[in-house]
């Protein structure tokens, strides 16, 4: 069991993940990621776990989507974590939405890059987050009711 679960898919969302895990040293943490070169972590103090690199464009994505749904409910089954926390994209929908369903808190942190527009990914889970922030103010228009503006992780 672990307090929180940190999970994004690689490249930005990832940096932005990072940032914030940070100031969790103490806290028994799990991190949750796209499996690739970039990804290959090394003397962490938390544990790794992998789904599998997912692309809409991709003409293997039902499969690749329905191994991640399946890997998604194993880690939270093997994790339980208190507290989801995320910052996108794809991969991360069904964790989120599973965990959720199982009692874990969700965190939803929009992505960094978008300043004007929302993420498909931020659209589905608006639902489900029980905290909900942006990165930018102009992105409270589309979530005007339960999002929050704290400022920008970077």
């Amino acid at each position: 069991m672990v307090d929180i679960c940190f999970i994004s898919s690689t490249g930005g969302h990832l940096a932005q993940l990072k940032v914030l895990m940070k100031d969790f040293k103490n806290e028994q943490i799990a991190l949750i990621t796209e499996k690739n070169e970039t990804t290959k972590f090394r003397n962490q103090n938390y544990k790794i776990f992998y789904l599998k690199q997912q692309e809409r464009s991709n003409m293997f994505f039902p499969i690749i989507f329905l191994v991640n749904v399946i890997l998604s409910f194993f880690y939270l089954l093997k994790l339980r974590p208190r507290f989801i926390i995320s910052t996108g994209a794809g991969a991360v929908i069904p964790f989120c939405i599973l965990g959720k369903l199982l009692g874990s808190k969700l965190i939803y942190i929009e992505s960094f890059a978008k300043i004007s527009s929302p993420t498909l990914t931020g659209k589905i889970l608006y639902y489900f987050a029980d905290k909900f922030y942006v990165q930018w103010e102009e992105l409270l228009n589309y979530y005007h009711k339960k999002a929050e503006f704290k400022g920008r992780l970077y």
